[in-house]
């Protein structure tokens, strides 16, 4: 496994971090010995952010009890505030759950602007002043728009950017990383499996083990899912023409518009499950469970028919898709696969 240095922050670690957004879902002591078994793996990157509910306490469970020095591990944790009241709070929050003094790479979460001295917001100040006072070590921010991620990097004021970088990534998103490391910035790659959209790990980790200056945040929950990512720290895919082949198959059939299930675009306005029901034909295709035809996903879809098509959903899309009609055609899909009429 190779060393990667996160542009000029200088941070070091082996390429493959941990994105502690799905521990959320597990039980605090399972939580803390995958967390563990992680960094006794060889993971020292672990992100994580305050909207992941409970996900930094169980990381200060797991760390900030004296199992490790402080030193020995990097945390990136992130703030969806927009007002410098809230920064403080959340700031403040984030490191009495991580049981520590300091993150080491404070986010902007999930940015719809570049946040800039003198810009009227306040925000980026509360950022030079956290950095000041020794409570943050690296400035970064979080985009899902390529035109957000590509401002925050031509700015010259972003130590790192966090973006969705998988091998479905586009030529836009491939310029992204070019121009990362053009500016000596870090990139943290994140959805590098699409949301579970990609279910081949060797071929996700080949692909962003082609550049430079790039650590992935896998998002774990099981143990068994850890095992897979820890096994590549001292057996690293790398390209070749098989796995070039299966990756090209794997853009031909996900051309167009498809859902990443990011959840950005809710709560919808009368109670769809957008994020799953939007991408359902997808998962019982790429990754088919008899889970997804049981009567709760049943009764999911079918809410379908009560979209009032008022496009609340529509802007808050990271990739701009036109989600009421996509959640219709997911339901034809679904209701065919009941019937009969279509294979899982």
């Amino acid at each position: 496994m190779k060393e990667i240095t996160l542009g000029r922050t200088g941070i070091t670690v082996p390429q493959n971090g941990f994105g502690a957004l799905p521990i959320q879902r597990v039980e605090t002591g399972e939580a803390v010995r995958i967390l563990r078994k992680a960094y006794d793996g060889g993971m020292r990157f672990f992100d994580t952010a305050r909207a992941y509910s409970d996900s930094e306490v169980k990381l200060g469970k797991a760390f900030g009890d004296g199992y490790i020095k402080r030193d020995e591990i990097f945390i990136a944790t992130k703030t969806t505030s927009s007002t410098p009241d809230g920064f403080w709070k959340d700031l403040e929050t984030s490191l009495d759950n991580l049981k520590t003094d300091h993150v080491d790479i404070y986010q902007f979460h999930l940015m719809s602007r570049c946040f800039s001295p003198d810009d009227g917001t306040g925000m980026y100040e509360c950022m030079l002043s956290a950095k000041e006072q020794g409570m943050i070590g690296h400035i970064g921010g979080t985009a899902h728009k390529i035109g957000v991620a590509m401002d925050l990097v031509h700015s010259g004021l972003y130590e790192t950017v966090q973006y969705p970088i998988s091998y479905l990534a586009d030529e836009k998103e491939i310029e992204l990383i070019e121009e990362c490391g053009r500016n000596d910035v870090g990139v943290i790659c994140m959805k590098g499996l699409a949301g579970g959209l990609i279910t081949d790990s060797r071929a996700a980790m080949a692909f962003v083990s082609q550049f430079d200056g790039t650590v992935p945040i896998w998002g774990i929950q099981r143990e068994s899912e850890l095992d897979e990512w820890l096994s590549y720290m001292t057996d690293t895919p790398s390209m070749d023409d098989e796995i070039r082949a299966f990756i090209d198959s794997e853009r031909n059939e996900l051309k167009g518009e498809f859902c990443r299930g990011c959840g950005y675009c809710m709560p919808c306005t009368v109670g769809i499950q957008i994020n799953q029901c939007n991408r359902m034909s997808l998962m019982l295709r790429r990754a088919p469970s008899e889970g997804w035809l049981s009567d709760h996903w049943q009764a999911e879809m079918e809410k379908i028919e009560t979209c009032i098509s008022c496009g609340a959903c529509i802007p808050k899309c990271p990739y701009e898709l036109d989600i009421p009609r996509l959640l219709k055609k997911n339901l034809e899909d679904y209701r065919e696969v009941l019937a009969g009429n279509r294979e899982v």
